[in-house]
């Protein structure tokens, strides 16, 4: 006897796991349920989630406006194809999300996962230069950049993190760099892209923050400078927003603190507030227009079977509402200043190389990360669910979280690291 309910000791036999070894690793949880920031466990156990489901329940779990406009849209019509066949919910969200983005980002690819959105982003922006007459096949991305585990976007990831090394050689070779943070590597930037722009159809970057990379900060100029460089160079510019979109840097959009308006911005994670697989690759006017003719081989030849889901595109709409009908801004801010204040003293432990805070993020920086793995189930015994990687201890936490909830997750993180 096992103590885990009949399903678990049943399925887990049938069951792989992400980002697992599962040979070896400590075996996963029972969920019995969520409500709010709370994951009740199987047996009877409450965790405060510290990084809402890989940063996509903004709203909380089981936000009831969110669930009341899914199960109306579930009685309506669950799905439909969309090849030749639209429906309210996708062109709702389409309209609201161009009049909520920069500039002429008026044309929405709604799929299902990120990874997906990314793969549709590069394809366009490769197609976008084949229909002027243009053959490019490169890609310009970052170090410590992380964009998806599917084959074409682990080719513009780090090909150093360990996740996606082992796939050296049979993934398309791309041109990786180093992000331009000062004016010195901003030169330098413009000068490798434009002696490169021939192969090169875009640069793809992470706005603001490198995510799965280690969750590492840059500012708003480092956006500008490859915006001016891509202009420079006639390569287009990919912002993958999936994990910074809908305030979790601050702002609504990560672009807005830079000022800038990229070619193509792929979104998926808070965009449904956790509720259901949706993405949106979002496109310029200009690069819809180049395969607006009457060619049909100048289509965009992309159509995932649950594109444009209907009941995912219902839990966006309701999504957006609340985050149009509420300051989420101001709760990104408030979230901010008690990580910062809260985390600070977490500095001054032993192992800590850096405590930093952006936004609702916040990352304390250990200096060995040998025993990253034995955190995990001492936080579970502090009653919190927080998920270390790499050598970071970090906090993205849904942003409806109250002071009190927030107070225990950072405290946590203190005691587990001082008694560590």
């Amino acid at each position: 006897m096992t103590g885990h309910p009949t399903w678990y000791d049943e399925g887990i036999q049938h069951i792989w796991l992400p980002y697992t070894q599962m040979k070896t690793a400590t075996p996963p949880l029972p969920v019995k349920s969520t409500d709010g920031v709370r994951i009740t466990l199987a047996d009877g156990r409450e965790l405060i989630d510290g990084i809402s489901s890989w940063w996509a329940a903004a709203h909380g779990y089981n936000h009831p406006y969110i669930l009341d406009a899914v199960k109306t849209q579930l009685e309506t019509m669950p799905h439909v194809m969309f090849g030749g066949l639209v429906h309210e919910q996708a062109l709702k969200l389409s309209t609201r999300l161009a009049a909520m983005l920069p500039g002429d980002l008026n044309r929405c690819f709604i799929a299902e996962s990120g990874s997906v959105s990314v793969e549709v982003a590069m394809k366009m922006a490769a197609q976008y230069f084949i229909n002027r007459g243009e053959k490019r096949t490169k890609f310009v991305h970052f170090r410590g950049t992380y964009h998806g585990d599917t084959l074409g976007t682990i080719a513009v990831c780090d090909p150093e993190e360990g996740m996606h090394g082992m796939f050296k050689g049979m993934l398309a070779e791309n041109l990786l760099t180093d992000l331009p943070r000062t004016p010195e590597d901003a030169e330098r930037f413009a000068a490798f892209l434009k002696v490169n722009a021939p192969d090169v159809a875009a640069v793809i970057t992470e706005p603001l923050v490198q995510g799965a990379g280690g969750m590492v900060f840059h500012t708003p100029e480092t956006l500008q400078w490859i915006r001016m460089a891509c202009d420079a160079a006639g390569v287009l510019m990919i912002v993958d927003e999936i994990f910074t979109g809908f305030y979790r840097t601050g702002t609504r959009f990560a672009i807005d603190q830079a000022g800038i308006v990229p070619d193509m911005v792929t979104l998926s994670k808070a965009l449904s507030g956790g509720v259901a697989p949706l993405s949106v690759c979002v496109a310029r006017d200009t690069i819809f227009d180049a395969f607006y003719d009457d060619d049909p081989m100048k289509a965009l030849m992309h159509g995932p079977t649950y594109m444009a889901h209907a009941l995912g595109c219902a839990a966006a709409n309701a999504s957006l509402d609340l985050f149009e009908r509420e300051d989420y801004e101001a709760k990104a801010e408030a979230i901010q200043h008690q990580m910062m204040a809260e985390l600070a003293p977490c500095g001054f432990l032993n192992n800590v190389k850096s405590v930093r805070v952006k936004g609702a993020i916040g990352v304390v920086q250990l200096e060995d990360a040998s025993a990253i793995e034995a955190l995990k189930p001492k936080f579970v015994a502090e009653g919190v669910w927080i998920r270390p990687f790499r050598d970071i201890v970090y906090l993205t936490p849904p942003l409806i979280i109250e002071p009190a909830d927030l107070t225990k997750l950072t405290g946590s993180i203190y005691k587990v690291l001082s008694e560590a």
